[in-house]
Formats: structure tokens, C-alpha cells, sequence
């Protein structure tokens, strides 16, 4: 069963989609331990494919989301679940020492707290039962220079806002005819506009808000203007309470989870979703599904040669971080296939290529006068 999903896959990645200098070149990327370059993989294949000519087809056209949604649609197929959950998250991919483009830019980076010069992806993500795949993915473009009315010097802005880039994902996710139950996101996008977005196309959310963020405990409350901050409710653990958000026309329900470490806690997550017939334990046990997006984000970038193309180009940066993310695909087939996670699957790879270089080595030592008189 898991060997005929890959069979089934690989028949139509790459083939049709993509051209196939990308299919090997996805390929490459899995193999490679350093940088990828044009020059590695022509060496790689042994000159057969030319080092212009992978040069020429990381240029000539721009492959994006519609690309990678039309590689992966034949596997999502396979997995598609009425109880999957659609997780739109970012990431910033540090570039310091690469000359600055629309693409690469000083993006905040919500995890170290901190403007840093790099890439900015902000990707969808479809988890179902046994399977997590990329299906939709923008890469944020400052291209406008504007001029800060507070402080007077000029930045750089993208044109559409990530929170517009974020209803686009979902918006184009729904055209595919996905098929999930709720979408999940961070604090970041926990906005009425998207609350209102989300609910607008009937569709169900869970996301969580800061404490300090006001709700009301009656729309009648809410139309007085009565609100007063999360972490003041009072609330318990797996309780649920009925909240009304600024700006947000509809209830929502609330419910508190708290991380413990033992006896000692650890840290709490508001929750609030617009499925007004869950419960605390499906709310927090779904929301937990919103992990797979960070170990996403871990496994482009640790086994699939994310950050390490020295491309310079927005278009070449671009079709590289399309095709790491092809790579991605093919790891989780091969992940289905094999059972072992992506970092084993990976380790195997690069184990089985120091073997080769073990063999090659000792092959070289025993044609070598000096090293045969040393032993």
C-alpha cells in the first residue's frame, strides 16, 4: 500500500509540472551536503547536463504556488481527510551577507524577537491522518520604498500585506477544492479582519490570542463597549466561555491551556475558535496538529538545501526555494514508503555516501607508493 502511493507519486512529480532539469535538480538537493550549485549537480551527473543549462532554467521561468499545488494535488488526493487542518505559518530564512532584493529584506522574525535580513515565507500547509504537505506558499516581496512618518528614514514595504497574503493562501486553498476542518495559525494572524474573513467563507478557525487582549462576555457588553482582558476572566483550565472580540460581529469560544513541566507551570495558551460545538479537549488536541508547520520549517531547511543556493537573482532565489520544497514532497512519500522520518531518511542518504567516499579513498591509498610504505 505505502510502495503504491510512491509509484502512483512519482509518475506525475516532476514529469508534467515542472521541467525535468528541476526533477533532478530536486533530486540534488536531497543528495547534496554543501552548497547547491549549477556547477555540483553538471559535476554530479557527470557533465551530461550542462552547467549553462541548469543556469538557464533556474532563469527563464518563475515557479511558485500554483506550480508546487499542481506537483503535490495527485498526493493530497490520496490523503485528503474531512478532519485534516489547514496551518498557514512564516518563516524567515537568515541571509546576512547576501545583497539585498525585493526578496531578501529585513523581515521581523517572530521567534527571535527581531528585524533580521533574509527571506520571508509564508506557507499552507494541509495535515491529514498520516501526511503533512505544503499545498500553497507566498514569498513576501518588499518592493515599495516608503518613507516612516515617525522616524523619517525610508524602509522597504511589500505592496500586499502578509495579513492579505494569508486570506490569498486560503483563499486559493478552497479553489483546489481542499477539503479540511479547521485552519490554524499563530497570534500573528489572529485579527478580526481574518476572524471575520475566515467565517465569511464558512469555514471554522482556531487560533489563539495574547492575554492582554480585550473580549467582552455578552454582545451586549460588547456593544457598550465593555471589555476587559483575557487573563482577568478568571477562567479554568478546560473551561469554555462564550467572548466577543472587537470587531467581530459572531461568539467565539474560549478556553484556556496550561503547559505544565510536573507540578511547576509553564506557560498558557488562550484559544478561541468559532465552532461553537467544541469542546476544550478537541480545541487544544487539534491546535496541537499546528506543530507539523514547524516541523516543516525544520526539514526544508535542514535536509532539503533551503538556504543554501548562492543564487542571487529574485527569480533563480525563488525557483531554488520552489524546488526545496518539491524535495520536501518527495521525502514525505519516501517517509510513507520507508517509515523512517525525513532526518533518517536523510542521515541514510549521507551515510551511504561516505561509504562510497570510504571505498573510493582506500581504492586512491592503495594505488599510493608513499601511503602503502607507511602502512
Amino acid at each position: 500500500m505505502k510502495a503504491s502511493l510512491l509509484i502512483k507519486f512519482n509518475k506525475k512529480l516532476g514529469m508534467h509540472f515542472v521541467s525535468p532539469i528541476f526533477d533532478l535538480y530536486s533530486d540534488y538537493l536531497l543528495v547534496n551536503q554543501g552548497q547547491t550549485t549549477a556547477t555540483g549537480l553538471s559535476a554530479l551527473v557527470e557533465g551530461k547536463l550542462s552547467h549553462d543549462a541548469i543556469t538557464r532554467s533556474l532563469h527563464q521561468l518563475t515557479y511558485g504556488s500554483a506550480q508546487l499545488w499542481q506537483v503535490v494535488k495527485p498526493f493530497v488526493q490520496q490523503i485528503a481527510d474531512p478532519n485534516a487542518v489547514l496551518t498557514l505559518d512564516d518563516t524567515v530564512e537568515h541571509k546576512p551577507y547576501m545583497d539585498q532584493n525585493p526578496l531578501i529584506r529585513f523581515h521581523y522574525d517572530h521567534c527571535q524577537r527581531v528585524a533580521l535580513k533574509g527571506i520571508n515565507q509564508l506557507t499552507a500547509l494541509y495535515t491529514g491522518q498520516t501526511s503533512s504537505l505544503p499545498v500553497a506558499y507566498a514569498l513576501i516581496e518588499k518592493d515599495l520604498l516608503i518613507t516612516d512618518n515617525k522616524t523619517g528614514k525610508t524602509k522597504w514595504i511589500s505592496r500586499v500585506s502578509k495579513q492579505e497574503r494569508f486570506r490569498q493562501l486560503i483563499r486559493q486553498s478552497l479553489s483546489n477544492n481542499l477539503i479540511f476542518k479547521y485552519i490554524l495559525a499563530d497570534c500573528w494572524f489572529s485579527s478580526a479582519d481574518n476572524f471575520t474573513y475566515i467565517a465569511g467563507l464558512e469555514q471554522q478557525f482556531i487560533m489563539p490570542l495574547k492575554n492582554n487582549r480585550k473580549v467582552a462576555l455578552s454582545q451586549a457588553d460588547q456593544q457598550q463597549g465593555r471589555y476587559q482582558p483575557i487573563e482577568s476572566l478568571g477562567i479554568e483550565e478546560h473551561q469554555c466561555l462564550a467572548v466577543w472580540v472587537t470587531d467581530v460581529d459572531f461568539p467565539l469560544l474560549l478556553t484556556k491551556q496550561v503547559f505544565k513541566d510536573g507540578d511547576r507551570e509553564q506557560g498558557i495558551l488562550y484559544l478561541v475558535t468559532n465552532d461553537l460545538t467544541a469542546d476544550p479537549v478537541s480545541i487544544q488536541t487539534q491546535y496541537a496538529r499546528r506543530w507539523k508547520v514547524e516541523e516543516f520549517h525544520k526539514s526544508i531547511k535542514s535536509n532539503t538545501g533551503y538556504s543554501r543556493s548562492p543564487a542571487h537573482t529574485v527569480r533563480s532565489q525563488s525557483n531554488h526555494l520552489f524546488l526545496s520544497m518539491l524535495a520536501f514532497v518527495k521525502l514525505e512519500a519516501l517517509r510513507l514508503a520507508t517509515s523512517k522520518n525525513h532526518f533518517a531518511l536523510k542521515s541514510l542518504l549521507t551515510m551511504n555516501a561516505m561509504k562510497l567516499a570510504m571505498r573510493d579513498l582506500n581504492s586512491l591509498k592503495s594505488q599510493s607508493t608513499l601511503l602503502a610504505k607507511a602502512a
